[in-house]
């Protein structure tokens, strides 16, 4: 048997028929954990696919009622908590020892769950696609530089190497959820910068800079609405202190305006920011955007802004109580 390796982070294997058997194994034993907070456990990823290579650790979703309360109960059989990684109300967790898995738990209707199970299935039901992918993984382990992380990204550039044809398999295969996600990959963050560049700086014909350094700071969260593979608006979120977080911007691709993903990603991140223990969100709002923000309940509020960024005096400086 060959096996594909870079370096000791990625081993990459035949598909082997036991993966099947240890993913129930492990799945039971999660039923189990989770008691009536279960609602399924789906085997996700390589080792769910027949006939793929894959590294030797199997991926696995558990949809539950309550997300936080999973945390605990498998702390305490021998899952290690992992939080989100890019995937907002994802709770992420693996284990490591005779089996090693990577436990991926979302509330149910999560669109990722969905997501995961079209991907699988389409792998399984198409041997072109299947082939494709498997070439695609072993020109991936042939650049020596795939298994480091690359600037701005969670992930290797293995990982991302892979993405675009993820997105061709999702678009073939009609999946049109709408998803809320950290920036990440390469063709997210082009299309952050790009909606970003046209829709908020050309009109105001100011030069936006990719590499400001707010794009990496720690505090700075950039985040994408995509439906189903096109990314339809953008936002900028920055946690101000432990209490309060300010929107640096908002913006719609010129295609998808007035369709109310606006509004949804508004709502997205004022769960997300209540989530991470953010009791208030303002904002410098222009005169033209006021009503859109009212609507959804901001009033104007004091903003002692700390990065100065005090926007022209027209601006109105706005909040929310989360």
């Amino acid at each position: 048997m060959e096996n594909f390796v870079i370096s000791k982070i990625i081993e990459v294997v035949p598909y082997d028929p036991n993966w099947p058997k240890l993913f129930e194994i492990e799945a039971a034993a999660i039923r189990q954990v989770l008691g009536e907070n279960a609602i399924a456990i789906h085997h996700i990823g390589s080792t769910s696919v027949p006939g793929l290579l894959a590294k030797p650790t199997i991926d696995i979703i558990a949809e539950v009622k309550n997300g936080s309360q999973s945390i605990t109960p498998l702390e305490k059989t021998g899952f290690s908590y992992k939080g989100e990684w890019n995937i907002p109300f994802k709770y992420g967790f693996i284990k490591r020892g005779n089996t090693n898995v990577n436990l991926h738990v979302f509330e149910e209707r999560h669109p990722e769950i969905e997501l995961n199970l079209v991907f699988r299935d389409h792998l399984r039901a198409s041997p072109q696609a299947l082939k494709e992918y498997a070439e695609l993984k072993k020109n991936l382990l042939s650049i020596a530089t795939s298994f480091q992380k690359q600037e701005r990204h969670l992930f290797s550039g293995y990982n991302l190497g892979k993405d675009a044809f993820i997105r061709k398999v999702l678009k073939v295969a009609e999946f049109d959820r709408l998803r809320f996600l950290k920036c990440t990959h390469y063709e997210e963050w082009e299309a952050y910068h790009h909606i970003v560049t046209e829709q908020i700086f050309d009109p105001i014909h100011v030069a936006y800079d990719r590499n400001h350094s707010s794009i990496t700071a720690e505090n700075h969260f950039h985040f994408v609405l995509s439906k189903g593979t096109v990314i339809v608006t953008v936002a900028h979120v920055e946690f101000l202190n432990e209490n309060e977080a300010a929107l640096r911007s908002l913006a719609t691709d010129e295609n998808y305006k007035r369709r109310g993903f606006g509004k949804v990603m508004m709502d997205l991140l004022e769960k997300w920011l209540k989530q991470q223990g953010k009791t208030i969100i303002k904002i410098h709002v222009t005169l033209r955007a006021e009503q859109f923000y009212r609507k959804l309940g901001y009033i104007e509020m004091p903003f002692n802004d700390p990065e100065g960024q005090q926007g022209s005096e027209c601006d109105i400086l706005m909040g929310k109580n989360l």
